[in-house]
């Protein structure tokens, strides 16, 4: 499973103490020890999968097999593409519902036990977004049962399949728990059916974990169902890939709208799901190559990551362009607008570039950021970003908002020193498609840095465009804008919903129309979908594509002057049951009346109550508990639950440098504050994790490495000088002759001889000079193929070392 995904199981908890009660529970009136997951008996699990996109409704049963009544709560940890459209719990005295409601923050402080999500906040190691609800107290062997429903985008496979992945919530298997909490053996049913569809066709089925025969329920195979077959695995996670037919560049699934929601409407109109996914070759390190690199460096990184700086630029592909800004209390670029990858403008680049940051007290990362936005980007040039962080930006959520308003044009790569930045740079990074990296010493800067822009250089569909050929009277709104590129193994999912009637009802077809460039050539790919819309009335692709709408709405109402996106963005989050920033979740709680009396009192209606009932930023507590074994950090989605109020908005646009800083359910009963992106929790410790360590020796390696690509020229040669002779220990007199009598010119004799003394030291050297070898062997391919074999024997004999030819690509 990828360390993206959620990896901690909740569930249903309960909080035990040191003194046993059976009555209502007050932070710090009991001694309590840790929370622990109440068994669950049984699990049904229907998932709906057209092409990327799943719908999941499950039925899940707990039981309460002590002797005593336990306060429990619902915790259901999220992934950063699903969103939760309904949830319900059942026992025989009351029901729970979770609802959706306008601004109400006003009712918070009438609902009691706020405290309990508190509880779970501060004592789950797991470090996220979570939906949690109170669900009260469960008395002894009684059974509480819980509805969930969410929908979920799933990741796409290089080889087309969609993959995905059951949350442990819903298959608890034992390697999420310790040993103390429940033991080794499965005490749980699990029955998993799959409804697969796609007009492309299904064409397999894949899982770790034995499946039904795949039953196609059409004749074209475009619907099929599969299911669990016997009991689940018991020691890892249920995984599904699903493979349709032959993968194209474009395909759309049709969703029909809601019967009974009015046209016109979000719910009522059909809904196209696109998926963008071009077929793009592999590119060959080392040649020419396209795209936009801009560098923004905080002034204190300049401190100790110049010469990670020089690595970095030195890496760089002939053919692109590049620029620099140094940013301070004043954004400094090193040219107005990016220029050529040249040897003069790195030259000149590098003689710019201050040799050490001042103490500064603030940070104009904003400002930088709107310069680059202002800038035009050459043209069938990719940009992509690289942010240095030393320390964390007082206006953090403009900056995040200022990205995602960006964040179709260009990708992120997020490097922080300090873990208060930590939660910006995966904002920014997520938000882009890009990665984060928190750096750990000035000896990782170089490897971490490199590792990014390997997959930076990954080549991308530029130019994208999408049009469409409807018959008269219907027309299209996309509900996001197309990504102007598209990176290799990456796809995009566009929304796009269909209004208006047809005028003639014999054309049943509509077409779409990809444009893009790969590569300076004009790649169009065209294929015609059917207007009949398909569906199961579970609406996957609407609710989705809600939550981009959503999205998008967030961002106008912040920079509109009046209320229109707001009053639209409350009514689509009450329809659809996805929560947005201007909406927020209240349980209401229904006592059920006991079906045997028939009193007077049997005629009054069931009393109802509000519970707390809440998407909560966990922060994770850092300590280990009995029961939750250490959690592997999930990068943050986009939304924090609901957001401030909507007066704190409208401040942000008028220059508030920052939010207040709270948690999801303070003592007040506050909600958490807002994000425009992906702004929210992340646990430093946890991302510590993931940062490089590195021995002592390494310093070593560094720095005779930092010398050898000094000396390299931009197109990926050496000269035969006296720095090279003195990185080689050896006499530069003696390298001259030993120069063999075939090769003409000594920098071919130079460029050899350095591939081959990066090969002949440790592999260290290789990794950190891969991108650097890689362009010195293009370079030594162009010039002279003929005499490389003899002067790699030479180099091997002067150096005692064993290259082989491969290495040359010989």
């Amino acid at each position: 499973m990828s360390p993206e995904m959620w990896r901690q199981s909740f569930g249903l908890l309960e909080k035990s103490y040191a003194h046993d009660t059976t009555g209502s529970f007050f932070l710090g009136k009991w001694l309590y020890e840790s929370l622990c997951q109440v068994p669950l008996c049984s699990a049904v699990v229907d998932v709906a999968i057209q092409d990327y996109v799943a719908d999941v409704a499950s039925e899940l049963i707990y039981q309460n097999k002590s002797q005593i009544s336990k306060e429990v709560l619902f915790a259901f940890p999220l992934g950063p593409h699903m969103a939760i459209y309904s949830f319900q719990a059942r026992s025989e005295d009351a029901k729970v519902q979770a609802m959706l409601r306008d601004e109400v923050q006003q009712l918070h402080e009438a609902i009691g036990g706020w405290e309990n999500l508190e509880y779970l906040q501060k004592k789950s190691r797991y470090a996220g977004e979570a939906f949690a609800c109170f669900l009260g107290t469960l008395s002894p062997g009684r059974e509480v049962v819980v509805t969930l429903r969410y929908v979920q985008e799933l990741p796409r496979k290089p080889d087309g399949a969609a993959h995905f992945v059951l949350p442990p919530t819903l298959h608890p298997h034992t390697k999420l728990y310790a040993w103390n909490c429940l033991t080794s053996k499965l005490h749980y049913s699990l029955l998993l059916t799959a409804s697969l569809q796609s007009p492309r066709g299904v064409a397999n089925v894949q899982a770790n974990f034995a499946l039904t025969p795949l039953i196609y329920t059409a004749q074209d195979r475009s619907t099929a169902q599969v299911s669990l077959d016997g009991g689940p695995p018991s020691h890892d996670d249920l995984e599904l890939l699903v493979y349709f037919g032959d993968p194209t560049a474009v395909s759309a699934v049709v969703e029909k709208g809601d019967p009974g929601a009015p046209p016109g409407s979000l719910l009522g109109d059909p809904m196209v799901l696109v998926t963008l996914a071009p077929s793009i070759p592999e590119a060959v390190p080392g040649q020419h190559q396209s795209g936009e690199f801009i560098f923004l460096l905080d002034t204190t990184f300049l401190e100790h990551a110049q010469d990670s700086l020089l690595f970095l630029l030195k890496s760089l592909p002939l053919g692109c362009y590049f620029n620099i800004y140094c940013y301070g209390e004043t954004s400094v670029g090193i040219y107005p607008q990016s220029v050529e990858y040249t040897q003069d403008n790195l030259t000149e680049a590098m003689r710019r570039i201050p040799s050490n940051g001042s103490s500064l007290d603030d940070t104009n990362l904003l400002g930088t950021l709107r310069s680059i936005y202002n800038t035009p980007r050459p043209r069938g040039h990719t940009r992509q970003l690289f942010i240095f962080m030393d320390r964390l930006p007082p206006d953090k959520e403009a900056i995040a908002a200022q990205v995602c308003r960006h964040r179709n044009s260009h990708r992120c790569f997020s490097f922080c020193f300090s873990r208060d930045s930590v939660t910006l740079a995966t904002a920014l990074a997520r938000e882009t498609g890009g990665d984060a990296t928190y750096v750990s010493s000035d000896n990782s800067v170089t490897v971490e840095v490199l590792k990014c822009l390997k997959q930076a250089l990954e080549p991308a569909a530029e130019g994208v465009s999408l049009s469409w050929t409807l018959p008269r009277g219907l027309e299209v709104e996309v509900l996001e804008d197309t990504p102007q590129s598209i990176f290799r193994n990456q796809h995009s999912l566009i929304y796009a919903q269909i209004h208006g009637q047809a005028q003639e009802t014999t054309v049943a077809k509509g077409v779409m129309t990809l444009q893009y460039s790969l590569d300076g050539q004009d790649v169009t790919h065209t294929i015609e979908f059917p207007l009949c819309p398909q569906g199961d009335g579970r609406l996957a692709v609407h609710r989705l594509g809600a939550r981009h709408l959503l999205k998008r709405l967030l961002l106008e109402a912040v920079s509109a002057s009046g209320d229109e996106p707001r009053h639209r963005a409350v009514e689509i989050s009450l329809t659809s049951g996805i929560i947005c920033p201007f909406t927020s979740y209240v349980g209401v709680r229904t006592s059920q009346r006991v079906t045997w009396y028939r009193g007077p009192l049997a005629l009054l209606p069931p009393r109802q109550s509000l519970i707390p009932c809440q998407i909560v930023e966990l922060r994770g507590s850092g300590k280990e508990t009995s029961c939750f074994p250490m959690t592997i950090w999930e990068p943050p989605g986009w939304l924090t639950a609901a957001c401030e109020s909507w007066l704190a908005l409208r401040r942000l646009t008028r220059g508030i440098a920052a939010l207040p800083q709270r948690g999801a359910c303070s003592k007040a009963c506050e909600p958490p504050p807002p994000s425009l992106s992906s702004l929210k929790h992340v646990d430093p410790m946890a991302f510590v994790l993931h940062s490089s360590v590195f021995e002592p020796w390494f310093t070593k390696a560094f720095t005779e490495c930092q010398k050898l690509v000094a000396l390299q020229n931009l197109d990926g040669s050496w000269a035969l000088s006296s720095g090279l002779a003195s990185v080689l220990e050896i006499d530069e007199a003696e390298l001259k002759g030993k120069l063999p009598g075939e090769v003409m010119e000594p920098s071919i004799w130079a460029t050899v001889l350095a591939v081959t003394w990066l090969h002949k030291n440790d592999k260290y050297y290789q990794d950190l000079c891969e991108l650097l070898e890689a362009k010195a062997v293009t370079w030594l391919c162009s010039q002279a193929v003929s005499q490389l074999d003899k002067c790699l024997e030479a180099a091997n004999t002067l150096l005692a070392s064993s290259v082989t030819p491969s290495v040359f690509r010989l």
